[in-house]
């Protein structure tokens, strides 16, 4: 959710203390915040125009297509469209422009099964999967084995539901562990990641029930979109579909005009 409130934040800086807005000025502002896209459109709607330099704009509708986050991580398809936009109009004409009220916006979020296989093999995901610490034995931080995770791998199955295999490798003897994590997905109250029928498998054979559960718990808590409203933002998933190559998701996002992620928007 990061990507997606970065992106949002941004907004306000589009509007410009001249009091005019230009989809090509807004469409390269975005391209700026990311490392590629394929294709980036903005249609910024505000009849009459003068209500622009009171700091009003009616609505900002995005797309982009093939958006590269950072290198070789891809997101399908981003759309926003925002609900009416008021800015400061004192600090607008200063060219320091802040939210008069929250910023509210429409996401919906297209990623695919080759793109998030391909993201697992980037340079940033595959650096974030070596040198893994894992407690086999319950031991110590010295008894802590290291692993590296190769070949991992991503499909997604009928009844929302994902697999996700890879191989562990340990750093001191090259063993070599395979594992098959299979979950079904979906969201409690729009917030919470809410991991079901979780399977765990380990050399074929499979953990006990009440360490899966544990486990699903803990990344449920960890998955929590609530701990967002600490910066402001706040996230409600509305729709969560997976099918056999893509998974959409369609959510409500609200930024509060004192969230620090748009303190770090202001020039």
């Amino acid at each position: 959710m990061e990507f997606i409130t970065i992106l949002l934040s941004s907004l306000i800086g589009i509007i410009t203390p001249a009091g005019f807005v230009l989809d090509r000025v807004a469409e390269d502002a975005i391209r700026d915040r990311l490392y590629d896209a394929e294709a980036v459109q903005v249609r910024i709607d505000n009849t009459p125009s003068y209500q622009i330099a009171q700091g009003e704009v009616d609505r900002v509708r995005i797309a982009v297509r093939g958006a590269f986050p950072i290198e070789g991580v891809r997101i399908d398809t981003f759309e926003v469209e925002t609900d009416p936009i008021s800015v400061d109009p004192g600090q607008l004409r200063r060219g320091e422009p802040a939210l008069e009220k929250p910023l509210q916006a429409g996401v919906r979020l297209v990623l695919s099964r080759e793109d998030l296989n391909q993201a697992l093999r980037s340079p940033e995901i595959a650096g974030q999967l070596r040198d893994l610490s894992l407690d086999a034995v319950g031991g110590s931080e010295s008894e802590l084995r290291r692993y590296d995770v190769v070949s991992p791998q991503v499909d997604f199955l009928e009844g929302d539901r994902i697999r996700f295999q890879a191989t562990l490798r340990q750093q001191q003897t090259d063993e070599e562990l395979r594992i098959l994590v299979e979950s079904g997905l979906g969201f409690t109250a729009g917030r919470r990641l809410q991991l079901t029928n979780l399977i765990i498998q380990v050399n074929d054979e499979a953990n006990p029930s009440q360490f899966t559960q544990r486990l699903a718990a803990g990344l449920s808590r960890r998955l929590d979109l609530q701990r967002l409203e600490e910066e402001g933002v706040l996230v409600r998933v509305l729709q969560f579909d997976i099918e056999a190559e893509e998974i959409a998701i369609a959510a409500f996002v609200r930024i509060d005009p004192n969230s620090p992620l748009l303190a770090n928007e202001r020039p």
